[in-house]
């Protein structure tokens, strides 16, 4: 049954404003100015929108006289307390800084909780736009489509490619028996989260525990969430990736994970539907590479063993809908108004239907 969800409020003025809401805002003017000001971002009056599609943590677009930015910070508690790590994810960012991977610029990291109550960060700004439900116009010719899906693919080769130990990354996860982990941290978090019995994830989750792959080749730079809707094309020609996004999930395992959960979240057919299809339902136009055009581009320049990708497809459908049950809480508290988690009342069940779909052979 989900609670009544009380008015939830983003922006205030002051921290005497915040302490009168029965739930924390998401960000303090006057707090975060003083945070500006002292790392030389811009001046004069603040205004703060919020952006992106996202539903885990928060991005605001910063605005002052002479300057923007992007500000990103965790939801509003409570979670889990290892999640949400913004601190991790600046770091990881700036590792890649030297890479060819796409990210945008740290330009500030705030510890201090009496700003906003939790870690922050500030990057750089960038205009751009994304395959989501409609398509951008960049990309209105199908030949635009194909570089715009194969840039997609390119990135992900280059991230695990990159060396993460020369990056300084080499403490940031244990490669070794990656696709046992998986299941072990998803399974307890499946118990922790769960709000109601799922059949067909159980069954999922039976079958993935007894068909673990062993480890395949070097573990590598995982981004964790890497989908369409976490990367960002350049608004103009030449079809170019200019940012990729959302490093809450990165770590260091096997690659083909990486490569699963794409293909679990990569429609390439209109009546495709789903929790995570549907956010790039325009990936479904015609011209746009298919997921076997995906896939052996990736094998073809990575040289990668696919054996056990069905097993990350299945893993990938079974790990985001135990997930996006965690996100579905939220609904069931009341502390969220997010349209898409309250969606998630059906979409978690047909994210476990998907599941059992993959480990029966529908990988591509």
């Amino acid at each position: 049954m989900i609670n009544q969800t009380v008015e939830l409020v983003d922006v205030v003025d002051t921290p005497a404003d915040a302490a009168d809401l029965a739930h924390p805002p998401l960000l303090v003017r006057s707090t975060t100015t003083a945070v500006l000001d002292a790392a030389g971002l811009g001046t004069g009056p603040l205004r703060a929108t919020r952006i992106g599609d996202g539903h885990s943590n928060v991005t605001f677009l910063v605005e002052r006289e002479d300057w923007r930015g992007v500000l990103r910070r965790p939801p509003r508690p409570p979670y889990q307390p290892k999640a949400h790590d913004m601190l991790r994810e600046a770091r990881i960012q700036q590792a890649l800084a030297s890479t060819a991977v796409a990210v945008p610029r740290i330009l500030h990291v705030e510890q201090d909780l009496g700003v906003l109550g939790v870690p922050f960060y500030v990057m750089e700004w960038h205009e751009g736009v994304f395959v989501a439900k409609t398509l951008p116009a960049v990309l209105s010719a199908p030949e635009r489509r194909r570089e715009a899906g194969l840039a997609f693919v390119d990135q992900l080769i280059q991230l695990h490619l990159v060396d993460h130990a020369a990056a300084g990354l080499d403490g940031l996860g244990r490669g070794e028996a990656f696709a046992a982990r998986q299941l072990h941290v998803f399974g307890k978090l499946w118990q922790s989260h769960r709000t109601r019995d799922l059949p067909q994830l159980e069954a999922a989750e039976e079958w993935l525990r007894r068909h673990v792959p062993a480890d395949a080749g070097r573990p590598t730079l995982l981004h964790g969430d890497f989908r369409l809707a976490n990367v960002m094309f350049a608004p103009d020609e030449p079809v170019r990736v200019r940012a990729l996004l959302d490093w809450e999930l990165s770590t260091v395992g096997d690659p083909i994970a990486d490569l699963g959960y794409l293909l679990s979240t990569y429609p390439e057919r209109p009546q495709e539907r789903g929790a995570l299809l549907s956010e790039a339902a325009a990936a479904a136009t015609g011209g746009f590479p298919s997921r076997r055009d995906l896939v052996e581009r990736y094998a073809a320049t990575t040289g990668a063993d696919l054996s056990s990708l069905s097993w990350w497809v299945t893993l990938a459908f079974w790990r985001t809908a135990v997930g996006l049950e965690s996100f579905y809480k939220r609904a069931v508290d009341g502390t969220t108004d997010d349209p898409f988690i309250h969606a998630l009342e059906a979409g978690v069940p047909e994210l476990a239907e998907r599941a059992v779909r993959a480990m029966e052979g529908e990988a591509l």
